[in-house]
Parts: C-alpha cells; structure tokens; sequence
C-alpha cells in the first residue's frame, strides 16, 4: 500500500472563511440538487406516480435518512424484482411514522367529536334549566302581579316585578343564544361525521379506500380470533394498465378504473369488503372464506369482467378485453394480519410472472 508523507500546505484563514460561509452552502446546493435529480431518474426509471407519499417513500431511502427503507430498495433491486407502485404501497402500509400519524388523526377527530357531542348535551341541559326557571319566575310575578286586589301594591313589589321582567327578558336572550349554540354544535357534528366518511372514500371510484381499508382489517382480524370463523385477504391489479393510459390517455385510464370499481362493488357485501388500495390495485377482505371458497369467488369476477367489452366513449376505440390478476391469502391463524397482506401480495406477483389474468392462492 502506498502512502504519501508530503505535507498539506494551509489555506490561510480567510480562505477557509469563505467555504464555510460560501462553499459549503454552494456544496450543500449542490447535494440537494443532486438527489432531486436521483430522484427524478428513480421514479422515471420505475414508473413512479409523483404524488407525496411516493416521493416521501424514495427521498427516505435515497437520501438514507431511513436506514430501514434503504435497506428495503437495495434488497429489491439486488434480487431483481419490481419496485412498482405495489410495492411501494405495501411499504407505505407497514411505514410505522404514516400509520401512527393515520391513528392520531382518528384520535384527535374522536376526541372532537366527543367534545362536540358533550356541548351539546350541555347545551340542551341548559335550555331546559332556563326554560324551568323562566316558568318559575313567571309564575311568581303572576302572584305578585295580583296581590293587588283589594290592596295597595307597595313599590317595592312593583319593583320587583318590573326585575323580574327584565330577568325573564335577559333568560329569554340567553334562550335563543343557547338555541344557536346548539344549532352550531350539531352543524360541526355533522360536518365532521361528512369529514370522516370522506376520508375514508376513494374519490375517483366511489370506492372505501386503504385507510377504510385498514380499519376494516384490524375489526374483522379481530372478530375472527373471537368466533374462529375464516378470514381471507385479496389483492387484484389490473392487466398492462399502463399500456391502457399510454395509447387512450389518464382520462380514459381514470374511466376504466371506475368501471372495474363498479364491477368490484356489485360483489361488496357484509361478508366481502372491497376497496381501491393505489393506482390500479384494489383489495378484497372475505369475512368467513376459507381459501377455497374465496378463490371462487373472485374467479366469478375475473370472468364476468373478462367477458365486458369495454369502449374509450370519446374515441370510439375500443379498450380489449380488461382483465386483473390476484393474489389471495388466509389471515386467520397469523398474529399479525399484515404478514397475510405480504403473502397476498408475494402471490399476486407469482401471478403476474404466469401471464396475468388469472389468480394465484398461496
């Protein structure tokens, strides 16, 4: 091994002055710089959609500010499988800091909405008490009001009644004010109850999306560990989607997202949950399916949409024939319900690799 022994020669101290001030700001530009464009060159490479989370998801293990995810993409690519959309959600489901700030949102929207409901009960409470005592005070006025007769009110009672009339007039104020708290509160229930559901809403599809999704899973994994009862899990992808959105355009594509959504939500049931998980993903829960049984019933849906016949309505042009892959795996048994998800998704990608359109059971 070579070594050098020659001296380094010192930079006077106004040089090193100007790369901390200028330099380094210059190099660290630099460096931001760079990443935005490994960035840029990851997600094209892949075929990426740029939205937050992707781009949250790449930058974290790019720029190795999670060793966890960096270590996920190396893996990935050593072995030569597919970063794809997929994927990236299946890592963005189990990412700890996501979920745990999705539980906080749930947290804090509960905790308002109690808030809320509890104003309310005050509010109501209050109008009772008021209107009570408003009775209560009218109907003393009335006794003092008629003591007159055959004698003479002395002044104080007159005084009396005209503050108790001015009481009844500040009660009465305090009514209606009460009457629009509460008419305020209910409106912020409602709202946040329209919030909540809206979150929980694909909006392109109409569908439950992966946060309902998540819920769902956690409530029926743990009723089956209660009765015993079968729990599968299903993840479907649509065929060369892509290709679908390159020759007939995003418009299109979002159409032929929305028809697969009607196809899937005519079998959403109480026993089969079915939402839009990312792109063009959707994913099935099968409450009291056996693997068996839940192969079936998604079989039944590939065929039906395998047999539509779909058309670009601004063109003219037909789509082909549309078709999904899937994966399916059973979640009863496991102690954690997301190692079910990975099965599941392991197996739609086994399906895929076998020529689509089709689905694989693991």
């Amino acid at each position: 091994m070579m070594t050098s022994t020659t001296k380094r020669r010192r930079r006077p101290e106004g040089d090193n002055a100007r790369i901390s001030e200028g330099g380094q700001a210059s190099l660290a530009r630099a460096a931001r710089l760079e990443l935005l464009a490994r960035i840029a060159d990851f997600m094209d490479k892949h075929d990426l959609d740029v939205t937050a989370t992707n781009l949250a998801l790449v930058c974290s293990a790019l720029s190795g500010s999670s060793r966890e995810l960096a270590e996920l993409f190396a893996k990935r690519e050593i072995a030569n499988e597919p970063i794809d959309q997929r994927w990236l959600d299946t890592i963005y489901r189990f990412d700890p800091e996501m979920s745990a700030r999705l539980e906080q949102l749930d947290k804090v929207m509960d905790e308002l909405e109690y808030a809320v409901s509890r104003f309310a009960k005050t509010a109501r409470r209050t109008k009772d008490e008021t209107s009570d005592h408003r009775g209560a005070i009218g109907a003393q006025i009335e006794v003092i009001a008629n003591l007159g007769g055959d004698e003479d009110p002395a002044d104080d009672i007159e005084k009396v009644i005209s503050l108790s009339r001015s009481m009844l007039e500040r009660i009465e104020q305090a009514e209606r004010a009460m009457e629009r708290s509460q008419a305020e509160s209910e409106e912020l229930r409602a709202n946040l109850a329209r919030a909540r559901r809206e979150a929980d809403v694909d909006h392109l599809t109409g569908l439950p999306n992966r946060r309902a999704f998540e819920r769902r899973l956690q409530s029926a994994t743990e009723r089956a560990r209660e009765t015993g009862e079968a729990l599968c899990v299903a993840f479907c992808d649509i065929d060369h989607f892509k290709a679908i959105n390159d020759k007939h355009g995003h418009d299109a594509g979002d159409r032929v997202l929305c028809a697969v959504a009607e196809m899937f939500a005519e079998y959403t049931s109480e026993d089969c949950f079915v939402s839009r998980h990312g792109g063009e993903e959707f994913v099935m829960l099968l409450s009291g399916f056996d693997k068996d049984r839940a192969f079936q019933k998604l079989e039944g849906i590939r065929c039906a949409l395998a047999m539509k016949s779909l058309t670009n309505r601004e063109t003219g042009k037909p789509f082909g024939k549309i078709t999904f892959s899937a994966g399916i795996a059973e979640v009863t048994g496991e102690i954690d319900p997301r190692s079910a998800l990975v099965r599941a998704d392991a197996a739609l990608y086994e399906a895929k690799k076998a020529g689509r359109n089709r689905i694989v059971v693991i």
